[in-house]
């Protein structure tokens, strides 16, 4: 085993007797003030975590806005071919100028504008100020009103977004065909209609089509005809309703797994002669949301692409049907023994529509491959122990590939989840990785991609903004580095990376820890752990962010950690399928290693005083971590869980949990499991949740009753999906100050 800590970290070596850690009633006042005051802190700390920018012309230049203490900024205009920077206009000029043309003092390291446009032939500067345009003349130094500023041109180079733990909620309301066109079809109340001499034509006769895609220069019209499913309905109940005495029932419609779903015939129709005809292909899956949403489609000349996922998601399909012959194809068929990770079964046309690049974890790992759609030849494009995160550019011309990738490095020094820019031929010849610090790596590339701004930083190390090469990935200049001198010095306690190893005793775990602000490395902590175990992502935060609200919950004396156990994304397809028909595994038997390693590395981690809490598919896991590991996990919080698989949404779950629905969909379910709880329990559930449906926790609930064992439920009146929001962060708190540390938490009523 290995570990990758922050120096700032404590010292694993102290005394030899740990004191625990029990905050007092007044310490723990104390402790609440800090936690509601910790974000504070972290407010106006940093700067240049994100660089606003704007590439000038083709790339030979470009500018950025470095930001300081106190609102202070200054805009630089970096010479790309002369590796220089320098101011981008004289500042108190330009000050002096747009004071006496806005008829107020203009401070120059203040001016009251955050981005500004090139005009890279003349030389001219435009921006905005409330809302009108202006411009200023660096030749002349004066600024005149009327200038048009260029919004699409800035960018701005952004922290790593945390990782969504929810793909977005199912559609809400009832079926309603859309209207539905492109330039020359369309679909209007389930009929085809085409454009014929700019008039619309109807085409078609037994209706209930959803798509239709006419081609230039194709002489048919590929359309996709609606077979319903069951469509069954959940419904919400929402009590408190202004001017009424009476509670609202609200109805949806709501895929659960095993359901009757949507589904697409595929059809031609010949506009001439309005002859439909059905091709031999089997219909295609539907439901998720929104219903009725029928496959999408890629046009390449004359040619429509689409997916055709079977159900189950062990098959996956891409299609061709060629719109002058009205034949159809399979182009690539991709099977599995377990799952085929939706999010990697992506593809991309080349040229005229006779290859494509295809996505594919064949080999155990994402990678790329070249399709010939003729043959049905395949070439693999990218090959190794590491994954393929996105495409991001296919450039013809040149024949180059520019993808993001991850689990480059030497493992036991990088994080396998830090993201890199990387290029390859279309062949497989001349791949490159662009970037290599050690950190994950976010790019602005200009115009005609000769060069980027790489934009990297770790959870323990503030981000670095570089101008480089696109060729060779080589440094042309250092732009910035953030500064978080102040963030220190306001006592925000950054993050440490811990490694530990799983199950298989080879594969690396990577989590942080997060310790209180005045933390005392002579006591010994509670540790609670924030977990979401969902397969569809990894969710451990790898790019710098000044604050996270588990900082809130360590200034209450706990040591919190997050985790990505094996069945989470993003590492090779071993590991991930840990997670099929297996959702209720969590990674627990890795999580549990990875705790013992941290308290055996570091004597502070009372490894005898462990909760956990999530949200969603982490509320599942956390009162599935009671009810499968409870003499490990001692408390938890669950927050509006799916915890039975049967009751959630269809496309996520038989997506991991396979299809059809089997005996492991009962023997998973916290419901059945109820009986095995030991710990100490709060159920959090949002009245109006319409991702999971809040019946879930209320079916959980009852087993409890049932099994007659104590839990806590609280419902939050009108809230959506949710983690509880504030009153439910307060109960989070109280719930493990209490269970945990053993001391009654502040009586808030008073």
């Amino acid at each position: 085993m290995h570990t990758v800590v922050l120096v700032l970290g404590c010292l694993a070596t102290v005394c030899s007797a740990q004191r625990t850690f029990k905050p007092s009633p007044g310490e723990l006042k104390e402790a609440y003030v800090r936690a509601n005051e910790y974000q504070k802190r972290a407010e106006n700390a940093a700067f240049n975590l994100t660089l606003t920018m704007g590439w000038i012309g083709n790339g030979d230049s470009l500018w950025y806005r470095r930001d300081s203490t106190d609102g202070k900024k200054e805009f630089i205009r970096v010479d790309c071919l002369k590796k220089s920077k320098a101011p981008a206009f004289d500042h108190k000029g330009m000050a002096t100028s747009l004071s006496t043309l806005l008829g107020r003092e203009i401070d120059a390291e203040k001016l009251p504008f955050n981005a500004i446009s090139f005009d890279a032939s003349s030389g001219g500067i435009s921006f905005q100020v409330t809302g009108a345009g202006y411009r200023f003349d660096p030749a002349t130094g004066k600024a005149t009103k009327g200038g048009e500023f260029d919004a699409e041109a800035v960018v701005e180079t952004e922290l790593e977004k945390e990782p969504n733990p929810e793909y977005p909620a199912p559609y809400v309301g009832s079926y309603s065909p859309p209207l539905q066109q492109d330039a020359n079809a369309r679909v209007r109340e389930g009929q085809v209609e085409v454009r014929i001499n700019d008039v619309w034509t109807v085409v078609s006769k037994q209706g209930a089509y959803a798509r239709a895609v006419y081609p230039q220069g194709a002489s048919k019209v590929v359309a996709f005809r609606l077979i319903p499913g069951e469509r069954r309905l959940v419904y919400l109940l929402k009590a408190a309703v202004t001017g009424t005495s009476r509670a609202a029932l609200e109805q949806r419609m709501y895929d659960q797994p095993g359901d009757k779903l949507d589904q697409f015939e595929t059809w031609v129709i010949d506009p001439q002669t309005k002859v439909e005809t059905k091709l031999d292909l089997a219909p295609i899956m539907g439901g998720g949301q929104p219903w009725a949403n029928p496959p999408g489609t890629r046009v390449r000349g004359t040619k429509v692409f689409f997916d055709f996922p079977i159900r189950g998601y062990q098959e996956h399909k891409v299609v061709v049907v060629d719109a002058v012959s009205g034949q159809a194809k399979t182009v690539v068929e991709e099977k599995s023994a377990t799952f085929l990770d939706q999010s990697k079964t992506n593809y991309w046309i080349v040229g005229d529509g006779k290859k494509l690049i295809w996505q594919s974890e064949r080999d155990g790992w994402s990678h790329l491959y070249m399709v010939d759609t003729e043959s049905g030849e395949t070439k693999q494009i990218t090959k190794g122990p590491w994954v393929v995160r996105g495409v991001s550019h296919v450039d013809e011309t040149k024949g180059q590939i520019w993808f993001t990738a991850c689990g480059f490095g030497n493992p036991a020094k990088e994080d396998p989840y830090h993201i890199h820019q990387c290029r390859v031929n279309l062949d497989g010849a001349g791949f490159v990785q662009l970037t290599k610090g050690d950190g994950t790596h976010a790019a602005q590339f200009s115009q005609d991609r000769r060069l980027f701004v790489d934009s990297y930083s770790r959870i323990d190390s503030a981000p670095v903004h570089e101008l480089r090469n696109s060729e060779t990935g080589e440094l042309v200049v250092a732009l910035e580095k953030a500064g978080i001198e102040r963030l220190e010095k306001n006592g925000v306690r950054l993050p440490e990376r811990f490694v530990a190893k799983a199950r298989d005793g080879k594969s690396d775990i990577w989590g942080i820890v997060i310790r209180p602000s005045n933390f005392d490395p002579n006591k010994k902590y509670p540790v609670i752990e924030n977990i979401y175990a969902g397969p569809h992502d990894s969710f451990v935060p790898k790019g710098f962010r000044p604050f996270y609200n588990m900082h809130r919950l360590a200034e209450l004396g706990f040591i919190v950690v997050q985790i990505d156990g094996m069945g989470t994304n993003n590492r090779g397809k071993a590991f991930h399928d840990v997670a099929w028909k297996n959702v209720a595994d969590a990674g627990f038997p890795d999580r549990i290693l990875w705790l013992r390693a941290l308290a055996k590395k570091y004597p502070q981690v009372d490894i005898e005083r462990v909760g956990v809490y999530g949200t969603s598919a982490g509320g599942q896991s956390s009162t599935g971590g009671m009810l499968t590991h409870g003499d490990f996990y001692k408390v938890a919080v669950s927050s509006c869980g799916c915890h039975d698989n049967r009751i959630d949404k269809q496309w996520w779950n038989e997506q991991w949990m396979g299809y059809p629905v089997g005996p492991h969909y009962d023997g998973q379910s916290n419901i059945t499991m109820a009986k095995q709880l030991k710990g100490k329990l709060m159920l959090i559930v949002g009245e109006q949740d319409r991702n999971v449906p809040p019946e879930t926790t209320f079916r959980l609930a009852d087993a409890l009753i049932r099994a007659q064992k104590e839990f806590d439920l609280v419902v939050i009146p009108g809230a959506d999906h949710t983690d509880g929001g504030p009153y439910g962060e307060r109960k989070r708190r109280d719930f493990f100050v209490r269970w945990l540390h053993g001391v009654e938490p502040p009586s808030w009523n008073d």
